[in-house]
């Protein structure tokens, strides 16, 4: 007998059909997972052995859940991902409002109806897409939203008195019965709400407009929140955090290889982009050090975090940057260029939070400074450090290059060049090829140009050169020759 065929309570006695809370559910869902050596959680990376253990052992606790952490950790996405250890289908009366389960109804809707039909009473089955709410708490929620309030339009056309429970309109948690229900930001939600939250977490039952209701509601709450919300615009009162099983700390990707899977993963790419733009596998580390160089920026509010949305967005705008270079140059395919992360500062600006200090430099110029620091502290992973300080009898490997625009007058790299000229403006400097053939020899053809540029980009952090912006793009100088032909 299949779920299409089961549409009453006999039908469903039959089968064999056992009452099962949410809570057990998952945990025996989980456990079959766990001995069968699946993924419980796909699509979540980094969190293998830090976070995604500790939530395994609270759902097998059955705990209700707090997920603590900064703003882009993947916190949302966890709670989402529980629905896949619900069982498939779900079986309800027909026709509740809370889900009700055919073998131990809480309603009064449902209890009226079985005592009318009995063995005949409609069953309806809800797919476990369906068994997941998310409430965003805002200043503005209320009781009557997350509980439920006393309709006066169903009493006037019941005509019921309001003594009487069926003008009851249910809010959004009675609805999520049997289901788990997400409520993020936590400690936006006032406190005299959150304190409405007590007997639901503890007691399961609700208290709507002094009805004595004993409905023992089954729900698995999944709360999310972040650190600094509870100095800055809110806080968890003490006793529902006390109600809560489980507190787990989020965190950010621990290591660019993480942190450049999750960005693979989650950008929005037009399949177009992918097959005609290049991208050496440097500029995607470099992109992700731009997040890690942010979150140890003294411009930026490490306490509000820097999200990983951050690095997503980026890269979006990063290829759109090359592709519009190359239709309007009209080519068919290109290689995506280091000025062409120029193109990311407006993903950067809106993404992090600055003190006092990065105010006064402004978002445009703290966004060109994480670009600078990645650069910098990339460019040692290939080619030889620069020192600070250099002996005059020790040699730098870069002094060509140095010598090369101390006698040249400039040297200007345009934003919308075609690769052809791109190309040949960076075959001019020809102490570049023999750094790049000394350093990387193995370098893939494909990516000698980006790494030319990258030498030169290295070398303005390290003021071996200077590099000022001009209209249609940058011009490379050294540091002291253009001054010295001016006198």
């Amino acid at each position: 007998m299949t779920k299409e065929n089961i549409k009453t309570l006999a039908e469903l006695k039959k089968l064999g059909y056992q009452s099962k809370s949410i809570k057990d559910e998952l945990r025996d869902n989980l456990c079959q997972k766990i001995s069968k050596g699946e993924t419980v959680f796909e699509g979540v990376h980094g969190y293998e052995d830090t976070v995604i253990p500790e939530l395994e052992r609270a759902i097998l606790s059955r705990h209700n859940i707090n997920l603590l952490g900064l703003r882009g950790q993947a916190k949302t996405r966890l709670a989402r991902l529980m629905i896949n250890l619900l069982d498939e289908w779900m079986p309800i009366v027909t026709g509740s409002e809370i889900n009700d389960d055919p073998l131990q109804p809480i309603s009064r809707f449902a209890k009226d109806l079985i005592a009318e039909h009995g063995d005949n009473t409609p069953i309806s089955w809800v797919h476990r897409s369906e068994r997941f709410y998310e409430k965003l708490a805002t200043p503005d929620v209320t009781v009557a939203d997350l509980i439920g309030d006393v309709d006066p339009i169903k009493a006037s056309n019941l005509k019921l008195s309001y003594a009487d429970d069926r003008v009851i309109h249910f809010g959004m948690i009675p609805r999520a019965n049997r289901c788990i229900f997400v409520i993020n930001e936590l400690p936006d939600l006032q406190a005299r709400i959150q304190v409405a939250l007590f007997n639901i977490l503890q007691e399961g039952d609700i208290q709507i407009r002094g009805f004595k209701l004993r409905m023992a509601l089954d729900l698995q709450f999944v709360f999310t929140a972040n650190p600094e919300d509870y100095t800055n615009r809110g806080s968890i009162v003490t006793p529902l955090k006390d109600r809560i099983g489980s507190q787990i700390l989020t965190h950010y990707p621990e290591s660019i290889e993480i942190a450049r899977t999750i960005t693979e993963q989650e950008s929005k790419l037009d399949s177009r982009q992918s097959d005609y733009i290049h991208i050496p596998s440097v500029a995607k580390d470099l992109l992700e050090q731009i997040s890690f160089e942010a979150r140890e920026s003294e411009f930026i509010d490490n306490k509000s975090g820097v999200s990983a949305r951050l690095s997503i967005t980026a890269f979006e705008n990063l290829l759109s940057t090359a592709e519009r270079r190359a239709l309007k140059s009209g080519e068919e395919k290109t290689t995506l260029r280091l000025s062409d992360f120029m193109g990311i500062i407006p993903a950067i600006t809106g993404k992090v939070e600055l003190v006092y200090e990065g105010e006064q430099e402004g978002a445009g110029v703290v966004a060109q400074h994480l670009i600078g620091d990645a650069i910098k502290t990339f460019f040692p992973n290939y080619f030889p450090k620069i020192e600070k300080l250099e002996r005059e009898e020790d040699k730098s490997p870069y002094k060509e290059i140095v010598d090369w625009f101390f006698n040249e007058s400039g040297f200007e790299l345009l934003d919308d060049a075609t690769d052809s000229e791109y190309k040949q403006q960076l075959d001019s400097v020809i102490p570049l090829r023999a750094l790049i053939s000394k350093y990387q020899p193995d370098l893939a053809p494909e990516d000698t140009y980006f790494f030319k540029e990258f030498v030169l980009w290295g070398l303005v952090e390290y003021n071996k050169l200077s590099k000022d912006r001009i209209i249609k793009g940058y011009q490379f100088n050294d540091l002291y020759g253009s001054y010295i032909r001016k006198l």
